[in-house]
């Protein structure tokens, strides 16, 4: 299960690591195509992991797991070979619905096959595989980038997937099926295009004018069809979503939570190969290395995290963050990277305190029967923080520079912290 999440995850970072090759290659895309080519997965992905933890409550987790995994080999293989931008985005997007199918199911799998009492250290465990992700990703990609085309960056995935497809239909036992867990169909396609319709607006922003009509008729269809799904969740019978569950605080404090942290984190993922490639002039290979100093506090600290009460672990983690981002926001080409590891260190470090324990709090809000619901819901909150937060990023990295970039990420990551700690006071 972790290996699983682990190939959906790295593909993020990997990719974000080929940003300046891909720019250069024959493909030429502009600016705000490199941020669809990096957006596309990630949205899809997160989209689709509500109605993916779904479909695995009714269908049967372990089915569910295998055809994710085959989707997303499926849209690694077309992505490899795709022959103009366009074709690269769609086959993004492909990637991304297949790690929708794997990720709630992986959760969901490992969280059912231990006992209450060793739950917390399951879901533990397979957060720090989410988090070592961003690191197998960048060492891995950066391995790719530098002996290989930019297209294997696609093929080796694909080969990955059907080594664990063939591991998941041997050892993984099945789960029982819930016939009655709901599939809104509706309510995934609104949710899908409301947040198409918000990063439209986020990344057309820069290159059309934050005026354009383009822009604000984006904007505004993203909040049209947000209030149309919100009003569809509330009168249909069986909601993708339903928003009252958001009045548990333990539930809404963890998904903001949740949604904040990995806002923070791939905004950071997005910057930093270019960061060091083409500021600091490291090649791809030590650029993935140089990642690591994030992965091995935030490995070492969510096991020992499940122990620590939320209330002190969260807003301590979250803060951290903050402090992290804002250590990095002063990298410049004179900054020794013994420096710039410390802000990644920080970062690791606090994420290894409080993601677990926030992850912890969704799925404990909710009863164990549903179980794919939740776990659709902590990753859903996941990849959608990452999509706007990469958004974020590049359009404020475009206009004003990588400072003022992670200092407008770091504000919103510490608004949020100051919301999910009054919230969770409330409980």
């Amino acid at each position: 299960m972790a290996s699983s999440v682990i190939l959906a995850v790295a593909l993020v970072a990997a990719v974000n690591l080929a940003i300046p090759t891909l720019a250069a290659s024959e493909l030429r895309p502009s600016p705000s195509q490199i941020l669809w080519i990096v957006d596309a997965y990630v949205i899809v992905f997160a989209c689709l992991l509500i109605p993916a933890g779904a479909a695995g409550d009714r269908f049967g987790r372990k089915g569910v797991l295998l055809a994710g995994l085959g989707v997303f080999a499926a849209g690694c293989l077309l992505a490899a070979l795709a022959p103009d931008v366009g074709t690269l985005i769609a086959a993004r997007a492909v990637s991304g619905a297949g790690a929708a199918l794997v990720m709630p199911a992986s959760l969901a799998l490992t969280v059912g096959v231990y006992p209450a009492a060793e739950r917390g250290h399951a879901v533990a465990a397979w957060t720090a595989a989410t988090g070592a992700a961003g690191v197998v990703g960048n060492v891995g990609g950066g391995a790719v980038m530098e002996y290989l085309p930019w297209r294997a960056l696609f093929g080796v995935p694909v080969l990955l997937a059907g080594v664990l497809a063939v591991l998941v239909a041997v050892l993984v036992p099945r789960a029982p099926r819930l016939a009655s867990t709901p599939l809104d169909l509706p309510g995934t396609v609104l949710l899908t295009a409301a947040s198409v319709a918000l990063l439209a607006g986020v990344i057309e922003g820069p290159e059309d004018g934050w005026g354009s009509g383009f822009v604000l008729s984006a904007f505004g269809a993203a909040a049209v069809l947000f209030c149309v799904f919100v009003g569809h969740q509330l009168r249909a019978p069986r909601p993708l979503l339903d928003p009252r569950l958001f009045a548990l605080p333990r539930l809404r404090a963890g998904t903001l939570g949740v949604a904040v942290t990995f806002f923070g984190l791939f905004a950071m993922f997005f910057v930093n190969a270019r960061f060091l490639q083409e500021v600091k002039g490291f090649s791809p290979l030590v650029t993935g290395v140089a990642i690591v100093p994030l992965v091995l506090p935030m490995i070492v600290l969510s096991r020992l995290s499940a122990r620590l009460p939320a209330r002190p672990a969260v807003p301590a983690g979250l803060a951290g963050i903050v402090a992290g981002l804002v250590l990095l926001s002063f990298a410049d080409a004179a900054l020794p990277y013994p420096v710039y590891a410390a802000g990644l260190a920080v970062m690791g470090a606090a994420m290894g305190v409080c993601l677990p324990v926030l992850s912890h709090e969704i799925m404990a809000a909710l009863p164990r029967e549903r179980a794919g619901l939740g776990s659709g819901l902590n990753s859903a909150t996941r990849e959608l923080g990452s999509a706007v937060g990469v958004a974020v990023m590049g359009t404020v990295m475009a206009t004003y520079g990588m400072s003022a970039g992670y200092r407008v990420v770091a504000a919103v990551v510490l608004a949020g912290g100051v919301l999910v700690t009054w919230w969770r006071t409330r409980d």
